[in-house]
């Protein structure tokens, strides 16, 4: 995704091109600060967005969501860049399909998908991982094994609340995933939106510099 600002005076290039090379460079130099600090609002109102769309604990998530300053062209004034490391945020963008054969756990609450690979991969181990067809439907299931109590634990309450028992038999079947094709994301974040809001922030610190010049 791309912003860009357009502005008339000193954002124009042929603007700029008409001061010296030192007031050039004291103009980037003052785009470049405020960008730096202006760009801590941008990034706080993309990590708002985040919070208000999804509910995932970890705050190492939503400070994920960083500002930098790109300044590499010195024929060039600054770039600012807002973004994540989280390779999966941008189809919430704008929404999109995720094709293959895809497990989804059957969990009340979020389960990180390492975590997931490590409960699926130790019941496959212990030979305690099968398939059956219910419903049309394609489920990954596991009995309750005490082998198996640590990869188990939550599919095993997550069971107790689907169905209502207090306590579940040893040897009971236990749905850990479903089956499927490929799955639709619905657009769940407005990053773009978020971060032109919060555009006048950024173009008042970066006139509080460029008075200074």
């Amino acid at each position: 995704m791309r912003v860009n600002l357009q502005a008339s005076g000193l954002f124009n290039p042929s603007q700029l091109n008409a001061w010296s090379t030192a007031k050039r460079k004291a103009i980037r130099d003052a785009v470049k600060r405020g960008m730096q600090s202006g760009g801590l609002d941008v990034r706080d109102a993309a990590r708002s967005q985040m919070r208000s769309a999804f509910k995932v604990q970890k705050a190492s998530f939503v400070s994920s969501m960083q500002s930098k300053v790109i300044d590499k062209k010195p024929e060039r004034l600054p770039a600012l860049k807002i973004g994540s490391k989280i390779p999966w945020l941008g189809i919430h963008e704008k929404g999109g399909v995720v094709p293959g054969n895809l497990l989804i756990p059957l969990l009340p609450g979020r389960i990180g998908p390492k975590r997931f690979r490590k409960v699926v991969d130790g019941l496959m181990r212990s030979g305690n991982a099968y398939f059956i067809q219910k419903n049309g439907l394609v489920f990954l299931m596991a009995e309750n094994i005490r082998e198996n109590n640590s990869q188990l634990s939550r599919f095993k309450r997550a069971e107790r609340t689907r169905t209502g028992a207090k306590r579940l038999q040893r040897g009971q079947e236990i749905p850990i995933a479903v089956l499927v094709k490929s799955v639709k994301l619905k657009r769940r974040l407005d990053l773009a939106g978020s971060v032109k809001r919060a555009m006048p922030q950024l173009i008042k610190a970066i006139e509080r510099e460029l008075a200074k010049t």
